[in-house]
């Protein structure tokens, strides 16, 4: 049987904490957001200078790549190769790159979700944020 491991308030802390501060060392102005699986905010912090929207889509980003258990980015790729009805897809607001899931064992635990510089840098904060979670065993 497969060890369960359920991401903590203290798991989130150190997820945002390290995408905080591989932002801020790129000197990029975000917005950052780590939900658990059903996508509920664990943590969620807007840097200095970072875009009141930002704010808004970060958690978007974070709550919709971990209820699909997907990068966002995909969902911006569908829509950008013409598939547009995916927009009307109920709950999922935040479709573009920047919401990372955190996946362990086949499980999604959760997602980290960052906007406010360029899609991709927005993803590379996340991972940077995901890559600090240490796994029990």
């Amino acid at each position: 049987m497969k060890a369960t491991f359920n991401l903590q308030a203290q798991d989130a802390a150190a997820i945002g904490e390290a995408a905080k501060a591989h932002a801020l060392a790129k000197g990029w102005a975000v917005s950052i957001a780590v939900v658990d699986a059903g996508g509920f905010p664990l943590w969620i912090q807007r840097l200095d200078g970072a875009a009141p929207l930002s704010s808004h889509m970060a958690p978007a980003k974070a709550r919709t790549a971990a209820l699909v258990r997907k990068e966002t980015k995909v969902y911006e790729e569908m829509v950008n190769n013409g598939r547009t009805a995916f927009l009307s897809a109920p709950v999922l607001e935040g479709m573009l790159e920047g919401g990372v899931p955190i996946l362990h064992d086949g499980e999604c635990l959760g997602a980290v979700g960052v906007s406010g510089v360029k899609s991709a840098e927005d993803a590379e904060i996340a991972r940077a944020g995901i890559a600090t979670l240490k796994f029990p065993g």
